[in-house]
């Protein structure tokens, strides 16, 4: 089936999906404010991509403001 306007969708990277996923998981309580992320590590099992992927869904949580980074230490749920 052919896009149309109707049912086109436009493709979203991965790195946005990811941070669309953790923004719901954080804002549905599973990481309440001043908890720690999981690691980069972590992530990147969990998730199935490359390091670049995750630091870039990182980044959009921290632009808008939901996360802090302590280098070093984590990311952590913006109180």
């Amino acid at each position: 089936m052919l896009p149309t306007e109707e049912n086109h969708v436009p493709p979203r990277y991965r790195y946005e999906q990811i941070a669309d996923d953790l923004a719901g998981r954080i804002a549905s309580g599973e990481f309440p404010p001043g908890s720690k992320l999981p690691s980069r590590r972590e992530l990147i099992e969990h998730y199935e991509v490359t390091e670049p992927v995750i630091d870039r869904a990182m980044q959009v949580l921290r632009i808008k403001g939901m996360t802090e980074t302590l280098p070093g230490v984590g990311v952590f749920v913006a109180e």
